[in-house]
């Protein structure tokens, strides 16, 4: 049975599973419960120290009495993937315990034949989905042999790609039993990012930052997918998960495009940044929460 091991424990999050839960614990209780039950996520995906208090308020918005399905959508930072791929692992260890990966629907999304499979290297040396993993097995640990993961790695799609694989996802998010965390950091800003962008009409860069990025959470909270990649297109704002968000709000649309019944809402609940830039030789990442709520 190929295992995927938690190969960022001990660096970017304890390695201890007592003092990992006790940290969770601390970020889940300081967030209020106020769009939930969420049917989706977003949640950033950096060293806990720097965005586990972020993430808290995105988790907090989980009902782990109904999920039994979890959906983990992480862009790839260093493989480059024309699509997205399926994880060849059959299990995910945490310090907390092992996530097991739902076969029957890693199966079925093969079948489709827009899924490759990334090999367990690849998967074990990206971030953008392990960093997820802790915080799951914590929400979830009441139920931790009730319910299965879907680990998929996003790569650089054409908004015709995230299209097609929103389509696919709409008939999982429509079932109140799945989850999606899409996984995704907000403006890296920086030479050390190659991204300096600034309107001084804000006053401090990272006024400007968090100006920026706000202008992106509405688009996101409009669920308008068209206007969020001309958005990106406009601004070219480092957002390293734009494309699993893409699929995310490709995927709401076609969902209420098929069941005009639905209202969905997606809300974001805190936002963050790694440190304020104050002149051009600074540097920082932004992250963000949100929870999309269906009913």
């Amino acid at each position: 049975m190929p295992v995927r091991r938690a190969l960022h424990a001990g660096s970017w999050y304890t390695d201890s599973g007592a003092e990992l839960s006790r940290q969770l614990d601390h970020w889940l209780n300081q967030a209020d419960l106020s769009h939930g039950p969420a049917r989706a996520i977003i949640a950033p995906h950096a060293g806990y120290q720097y965005c586990g208090a972020c993430g808290g308020h995105a988790y907090r918005q989980i009902s782990p009495v109904v999920v039994r399905r979890i959906f983990v959508l992480g862009p790839s930072h260093h493989v480059r993937l024309p699509g997205c791929a399926l994880s060849s692992a059959q299990k995910y260890k945490t310090p907390l315990y092992d996530l097991h990966i739902d076969m029957t629907v890693n199966n079925e999304l093969e079948n489709t034949g827009e899924f490759e499979w990334m090999d367990l290297d690849t998967d074990e040396n990206e971030h953008s989905i392990e960093m997820h993993l802790p915080y799951i097995a914590k929400v979830m640990e009441n139920y931790k042999n009730q319910f299965t993961i879907v680990p998929i790695l996003v790569g650089s799609l054409t908004p015709e790609k995230e299209a097609q694989y929103g389509r696919i996802f709409a008939q999982y998010l429509a079932d109140p039993k799945n989850l999606f965390i899409i996984s995704s950091d907000f403006c890296h800003w920086g030479h050390r990012f190659r991204y300096t962008y600034y309107d001084r009409s804000y006053g401090s860069v990272y006024q400007s930052i968090e100006g920026l990025d706000r202008v992106g959470m509405n688009i996101i909270e409009n669920l308008n997918p068209t206007e969020f990649t001309n958005y990106l297109k406009k601004y070219g704002n480092t957002i390293c998960g734009r494309h699993p968000i893409g699929i995310l709000l490709q995927a709401i649309q076609e969902l209420l495009r098929s069941d005009n019944s639905q209202n969905a809402s997606l809300k974001f609940l805190k936002y963050a940044q790694s440190s304020q830039c104050r002149n051009m030789n600074d540097s920082s990442v932004s992250y963000a929460s949100a929870a999309l709520v269906i009913d």
